[in-house]
């Protein structure tokens, strides 16, 4: 079967990929940027690779025509605090546009538990999706999640942090919220049995756990799972503002997903229409059993995807093919080198840079520039690394983004999505046995200047102890 996957290179989408090639499914990937698409050499005969970007209705024309199946995972939330949902209605009307004029048959729509009469702004939207998609000339079946339970996924990273960092929490009250988890092991099944299954169209069922909790039950829950002792006290004074503000400082998330996410969790997302489960024959496993599954993965370091490497998770509202090629012309540029001792260890350090290995040398600086970034509206270090040892271009890297990553040519190109007055680019690479490390700063104005000239003193003993480590 010939299948369009939109978001191949989001958090569901990058799990759904394997899972279908594995299944014999000829893949087109749509995305927006071929440069940070990677996936597994071994299905290389049956993917094939479009750039399209759905809110630009010309780029809908690399869709193929003979298709049979397609999964619609497009969403916006994180562009914009404002207008992601008109952004959302324009992308799901390109879509069905383009797909009208193909053989399709199904869509399958992912979209969030829609049962409560008073919806926000983001569960709202996802409404709006679905009955677009619904007016369309092929079949459409929609499967609606709550909170998706898996080692990567916004709202399993957003517990964990809550509960790893805040012995004793001050909480809004809509921790009281009820809500029914599930696990991402499932919601992949769900995706995949539902395919060409003729009792699924036109149809919208919820998926959901056997659980129907409260967020506070699964903080607690997340903290026993990890033996650790948390309390939690509920109060009626914060603000959506307030609340907004306490997960952006406190966990990894945005800003703008923050925002989304506080005007979604006053809302209860519990199922109603589960029959899915008797059709395609799936028993959910328990929220306890989701976590454990994503606990072991981040232990074992094997996390699929993540949620921050979607590139609306930081700066970026554009193709990082434009940031490749690092530029000289009007830039202030820190440049070293170091003959290095073993080729393997300087490697498999860079390859290892941030994250919980930190940055090698004055880590305190990095970690200080970190919490400066968050107190003006970045980013932040809080993002991490997905993997402990692989690198992708697309990747985040505390608050880089991964631009560029050969391990075998010696070559890593990271770009700033800090705040900053201007751009900035981090660079490793091996030539003859020698590291070369370059960081590159092009200002913006007066300011730009300024910055530069105010960090420079730190430079010499930052870059130059990094490099040291580096080299062994």
């Amino acid at each position: 079967m010939k299948i369009l996957l939109t978001g191949a290179t989001g958090y569901i989408g990058k799990r759904l990929l394997p899972l279908l090639a594995e299944q014999g499914h000829d893949i087109i990937c749509c995305v927006r940027d071929k440069n940070r698409f990677n996936f597994p050499e071994k299905y290389r005969t049956q993917i094939t690779i479009i750039e399209v970007d759905f809110t630009i209705k010309e780029t809908l024309k690399n869709i193929p025509t003979n298709i049979d199946a397609a999964y619609y995972l497009i969403h916006s939330m994180s562009v914009s605090a404002t207008n992601y949902d008109e952004l959302e209605r324009i992308s799901a009307e390109n879509f069905i546009a383009q797909l009208n004029q193909t053989t399709v048959k199904q869509v399958i729509y992912l979209s969030g538990i829609v049962n409560d009469k008073n919806l926000s702004k983001h569960l709202a939207s996802r409404k709006q999706v679905e009955e677009i998609l619904n007016q369309a000339n092929f079949a459409t079946t929609t499967l609606r999640a709550g909170i998706i339970v898996g080692s990567g996924s916004a709202s399993f990273e957003i517990i964990r942090d809550l509960v790893n960092k805040l012995p004793i929490m001050i909480t809004p009250k809509w921790l009281n919220t009820k809500c029914q988890p599930i696990g991402i092991s499932d919601v992949l099944l769900f995706l995949s049995k539902t395919l060409h299954n003729p009792q699924t169209y036109n149809k919208s069922f919820d998926i959901g756990g056997p659980d129907i909790l409260t967020y506070k039950e699964m903080l607690l829950a997340f903290a026993k799972a990890k033996k650790l002792t948390r309390y939690i006290f509920t109060v009626p004074i914060m603000t959506p503002k307030l609340s907004s503000y306490w997960l952006y400082f406190v966990t990894s998330t945005s800003y703008k997903l923050a925002v989304s996410l506080v005007s979604s969790m006053k809302v209860e997302v519990v199922c109603k229409n589960n029959d899915i489960n008797k059709i395609v024959n799936i028993t959910p496993i328990s929220y306890e059993e989701a976590l454990a599954k994503a606990l072991n993965k981040e232990q074992e370091d094997n996390v699929a995807s993540s949620w921050k490497d979607s590139l609306i998770s930081g700066r970026f509202n554009t193709n990082i093919s434009q940031f490749i090629k690092v530029p000289k012309k009007d830039c202030f540029i820190d440049r070293r080198k170091k003959e290095i001792k073993d080729h393997n260890y300087t490697i498999n350090k860079i390859w290892s840079i941030g994250g919980e290995n930190g940055w090698y040398y004055a880590d305190w600086l990095w970690g200080l520039r970190g919490f400066i970034d968050k107190l003006f509206g970045g980013v932040g270090a809080r993002r991490g690394r997905t993997n402990k040892q692989n690198i992708n271009a697309g990747d985040t890297l505390d608050f880089w983004r991964v631009l560029y990553a050969n391990k075998d040519e010696g070559k890593l190109i990271l770009y700033a999505e800090m705040k900053l007055p201007g751009e900035a680019w981090l660079e490793f690479k091996i030539i003859n046995n020698y590291l070369y490390q370059s960081a590159t700063f092009k200002p913006k104005g007066f300011l730009g200047k300024l910055y530069w000239y105010s960090v420079l003193p730190f430079h010499g003993f930052i870059f130059n102890g990094m490099l040291n480590k580096l080299i062994g």
